[in-house]
């Protein structure tokens, strides 16, 4: 599967449990996760990677700095790897 496809299927996903999902594209903002997520109050950063995937440097050190001013940010490289936000939004 494509980056791209994967991509589609975590924002759908996340959309039908009530995630507001936005694929960001260019920023000013080098290494940005591709995907900006919220829900109720909660912002994470998801940067989608196939199985095969290169994290680079820059992307690795872009996610260590979003998750120490509090924004929870990952890399995800299946659908099973967003199951725990798919919970029934309250």
């Amino acid at each position: 599967m494509k980056e791209s496809e994967l991509q589609t299927k975590i924002k759908d996903r996340l959309t039908k449990h009530g995630w507001l999902v936005v694929k960001l594209i260019s920023t000013s903002w080098n290494g940005i996760p591709d995907l900006l997520c919220m829900r109720k109050g909660v912002a994470m950063m998801l940067e989608v990677k196939t199985e095969n995937g290169v994290v680079v440097p820059l992307q690795e050190h872009r996610i260590k700095t979003l998750n120490a001013i509090g924004i929870h940010s990952r890399v995800v490289r299946c659908l099973e790897d967003i199951d725990v936000y798919c919970y029934k939004a309250s």
